[in-house]
């Protein structure tokens, strides 16, 4: 099994910036692909960023690229959200996922993945 933990959101201005974090304990072993997704109010969670686990493939849902970068540390199994020039549709509740599916290629789809966090919430101000 294992366990996915994220912080670092909060309320922020819009325009301002803030880094998630997700720690995963327990199987890490077994993580390949790690992502991002996010649930809005009154909306469906959709994808975000996601990472293959040689940091070779990444994605990005077309609405965040160039003020999101995601990345992963593998060696403290940590995955990262680089949040900047948030907008006030940026608000919402952000989800770590982890796929255990031997493969280097990112899935965008939520049902490819395995392991879920609690969430962290992001609210951006206006």
């Amino acid at each position: 099994q294992v366990q996915l933990v994220e912080s670092g959101g909060g309320l922020v201005q819009a325009g301002g910036s803030l880094r998630l974090s997700c720690a995963a304990s327990g199987r890490t072993s077994s993580i390949y692909v790690l992502g991002w997704f996010r649930q809005g109010p009154g909306k469906e969670r959709e994808f975000v960023a996601a990472v293959s686990r040689d940091g070779r493939d990444t994605r990005y849902i077309d609405s965040v690229k160039g003020r999101f970068t995601i990345s992963r540390d593998n060696a403290r199994s940590t995955v990262y959200l680089q949040m900047n020039n948030l907008k006030l549709e940026d608000t919402a509740v952000y989800y770590c996922a982890a796929d255990r599916t031997p493969r280097n290629v990112v899935s965008i789809t939520r049902y490819a993945y395995d392991y879920w966090g609690q969430g962290t919430q992001v609210t951006v101000s206006s």
